[in-house]
């Protein structure tokens, strides 16, 4: 279900990325990019990306790298995308599960979400059952497609037991 994206994934995927940029409402990507800006930005800058597959047909992705570097190199970031037709049903937690493990196999203590739009209500009381905590918020941190500006959480979860 879930495997290493590659390049016909992300273009068969490329319609859902490109409507969650358009509709600026959970990502701080330039809703003008192209795919291949998209493909390198999910894709090749990251450490991997993934998707979650069903009946050949992609239905999530998401991407892991590291937060920061030298020091801070033991955290890891991630960012999540569903397609509207697979939401409400489980996919975005199993890929932050799989995400979490990844990341310990691949030397990660933690994991911090750099900013989560607090209007995203869905991903915040996720990533909260899943064992994130708000860390912070960034006021008026993101300029909402339809709200104008809202706040942004950092959130953080430890993964080593």
């Amino acid at each position: 279900m879930i495997r290493e994206i590659t390049k016909l994934d992300f273009e068969s995927f490329w319609p859902t990325f490109y409507s969650v940029i358009q509709a600026q409402e959970t990502y701080a990507f330039d809703p003008n990019m192209t795919l291949e800006e998209a493909y390198s930005l999910w894709c090749e800058i990251p450490l991997n990306a993934y998707v979650f597959v069903e009946s050949n047909a992609v239905l999530g992705t998401y991407y892991i790298r590291p937060n920061a570097m030298g020091p801070s190199s033991h955290i890891c970031n991630c960012g999540y995308m569903v397609s509207p037709e697979a939401r409400g049903k489980g996919i975005a937690r199993l890929m932050c599960e799989h995400s979490q493990k990844k990341a310990i196999e691949l030397g990660f203590d933690a994991m911090q979400y750099n900013s989560v739009v607090s209007t995203n209500n869905v991903a915040v009381r996720l990533w909260e059952k899943l064992g994130y905590s708000i860390i912070g918020t960034i006021p008026k941190a993101y300029k909402h497609g339809q709200l104008g500006l809202v706040d942004s959480y950092i959130m953080y979860k430890w993964l080593r037991i």
